[in-house]
């Protein structure tokens, strides 16, 4: 079982991001074998008092970047953008940075 803290691995911050958490959408990098399911019960774990309504997931594939004669990529990861309810409590991390 894993636990919060092993789903959410940390909260993606960037313009378009923060325009979501005025309608409660926030965005989070999660574990690539999480599912919607368990992303939704680790956010209401890990922020007490949140509701969660929706959850949308993603596959970001790595890209190509080159050094040299040397060809590479960057690792791919997963998005999570979670909708909260209307009556849901706002969470406290995102709330300070408006």
């Amino acid at each position: 079982m894993n636990t919060a803290q092993d789903i959410i691995l940390k909260p993606i911050i960037t313009e378009e991001s923060m325009m979501g958490i005025v309608v409660k959408k926030y965005t989070f990098k999660v574990a690539k074998t999480a599912n919607k399911i368990e992303i939704a019960k680790a956010v209401e774990e890990a922020f007490p008092g949140t509701k969660v309504a929706k959850v949308n997931t993603m596959h970001v594939r790595g890209r190509k970047r080159r050094r040299g004669y040397t060809v590479g990529s960057t690792a791919s990861w997963k998005k999570a953008i979670v909708t909260l309810t209307e009556d849901s409590k706002e969470i406290e991390f995102f709330a300070d940075m408006i």
